[in-house]
């Protein structure tokens, strides 16, 4: 059992040692480390050319790990306070602060989002940006419960039940949108609708 508390879990993640699980506004999240992504990559067999999203507890913290024109920041920055906290992951120019582990074929881009629920945030505030995907084996469907989470990563650590809230979280994946350059193309349609 590798149920533990939010206090554990956030130490396990900052440690850099451990993949940590927690309930996003969508599905649960593997996360670990940025610099440690090559941990979840092993755990859930993924295939390198399926990038990490790098998740974090506000607009604020992700910025640093993009780069962008003054005019793209701005517009990128606009449509960040419309949708986040939300179930959309913009995937945008990476900043030479992004560790290549998150995404080894390209990495130029990185997907990053704000998810919505009160204690992913909390976690997040604590551990800073992590790297994170949905908690399942790759081209399986995500696991949507602690306990079929701890069944298929028993090494992972979960939160206890208690300090687990009831969440209305969505089974669906977050809406993906890249930027072009001067357009977004939707990568994978989730809950948002995105006003292109």
């Amino acid at each position: 059992m590798t149920q533990v508390s939010i206090d554990a879990l956030v130490q396990g993640a900052i440690s850099g040692n451990h993949i940590v699980s927690f309930p996003t506004d969508t599905v649960p999240a593997l996360a670990a480390r940025p610099d440690r992504s090559e941990l979840i990559f092993a755990a859930k067999r993924r295939s390198q050319d399926k990038p990490l999203i790098l998740m974090a507890a506000s607009a604020q913290a992700l910025w640093p790990y993009v780069q962008g024109s003054p005019a793209e920041l701005k517009l990128w920055q606009q449509v960040a306070e419309s949708y986040w906290p939300g179930a959309l992951t913009l995937v945008l120019p990476a900043s030479p602060k992004v560790p290549a582990a998150m995404n080894p074929i390209d990495p130029t881009t990185i997907g990053v989002r704000v998810p919505n629920l009160p204690l992913a945030l909390k976690i997040l505030e604590q551990t800073g940006p992590l790297a994170t995907t949905s908690a399942n084996l790759s081209g399986q469907p995500p696991l949507e419960s602690v306990t079929e989470i701890e069944a298929q990563f028993p090494e992972v650590l979960t939160l206890v039940p208690s300090e687990l809230t009831a969440t209305t979280a969505s089974s669906l994946p977050s809406t993906v949108a890249k930027w072009s350059g001067s357009d977004w193309e939707i990568l994978r349609q989730g809950t948002i609708e995105l006003e292109c």
